[in-house]
């Protein structure tokens, strides 16, 4: 069974279309006009090795928010539709990624229940014309619209492209482990995630 989707959302704000393939090599395609975006969900891809094609576009002449939330969300509902039932995953996925200096632990939970906790809601400032604190836009998203509970620990570091770095590839390595099937039942006492 291929467990592949491809979803397009959307608003006046923003127009964005994902395919995944949870079970992919890291191939990629990412195409958006906010250009450390693109960075982050090409590193996605390659350490996760999930085939990635983003094709994205947006109100970026008012400010990057609208398009990385809405990427967020919008992956988010890619990896949901492409789980299907979620039969047979491992369903708890966790990872430590060292980036230089920093360093950040996540853990997810395919739950049904979308939830998202980072620990660093004052680390602020700017990459290249980033916003770094949008990056926890994107995850909020992506936990609420997957029905997922996740959690990135920043632990340690100073350098916010490091940082950010670390953040994608965690998530990264802790979404494939989550995914990963283990057996052929629906990994939940209640018999549905």
């Amino acid at each position: 069974m291929e467990r592949v989707a491809t979803v397009r959302r959307t608003t006046k704000e923003t127009d964005i279309e994902i395919y995944i393939n949870l079970d992919g090599k890291g191939n990629y395609d990412v195409q958006t006009p906010i250009g450390f975006l693109n960075h982050m969900l090409e590193s996605f891809a390659k350490h996760g090795r999930f085939d990635l094609i983003v094709k994205a576009t947006g109100d970026v002449h008012v400010s990057h928010h609208h398009l990385v939330e809405d990427a967020g969300i919008t992956l988010g509902m890619a990896v949901r539709k492409a789980l299907g039932s979620a039969k047979g995953i491992k369903r708890y996925g966790w990872s430590i990624v060292p980036m230089d200096e920093a360093l950040v632990i996540s853990s997810l939970d395919i739950s049904g229940r979308g939830l998202f906790y980072h620990n660093k809601k004052t680390l602020r400032g700017k990459i290249t014309e980033f916003d770094f604190e949008l990056i926890w836009e994107f995850f909020k998203g992506f936990a609420l619209e997957s029905r997922s509970t996740l959690h990135i620990k920043v632990d340690r570091g100073y350098n916010l492209h490091h940082i950010a770095e670390a953040c994608f590839k965690s998530f990264a390595f802790t979404l494939k482990d989550a995914v990963t099937i283990i057996g052929g039942d629906i990994p939940s006492t209640k018999g549905a995630i």
